[in-house]
């Protein structure tokens, strides 16, 4: 079941949800509220979701956007969910380095890598 949304495209794939991002540049603090909003809502209404975020389509992520994703990833763990990340750039993986970001996110070179060990 997809949801029309401006800034995600989620799908379905053997009981994960694997969201992709619209946007190549997540900025600005409206979309990243945006973004969050959305996140939340899907992580409420599945507990113990399995979510995967693939990073393929962005170039570049603020550190707003990355609060949103520690928060996020607070939520999923309190649910009993599991969070996984995918495909993020170079430029993007040096800021995670940076932040001890990699340590705390689970994060894989490729989706189907990532998808590999909800299993």
């Amino acid at each position: 079941m997809e949801q029309p949304s401006s800034h995600l495209r989620i799908k379905r794939s053997n009981g994960v949800s694997v969201v992709e991002f619209a946007d190549r540049k997540i900025l600005e603090e409206l979309s990243i509220q945006e973004i969050g909003e959305e996140l939340a809502r899907l992580v409420e209404a599945e507990p113990a979701i399995k979510l995967l975020l693939d990073f393929r389509q962005v170039d570049h992520l603020s550190s707003a956007a990355l609060g949103m994703l520690i928060t996020l990833n607070k939520r999923i763990q309190e649910q009993s969910g599991t969070l996984k990340l995918s495909e993020i750039n170079r430029q993007i993986f040096e800021v995670f380095k940076i932040t001890r970001l990699d340590r705390v996110f689970d994060i894989y070179d490729t989706t189907d890598e990532a998808l590999g060990k909800f299993a």
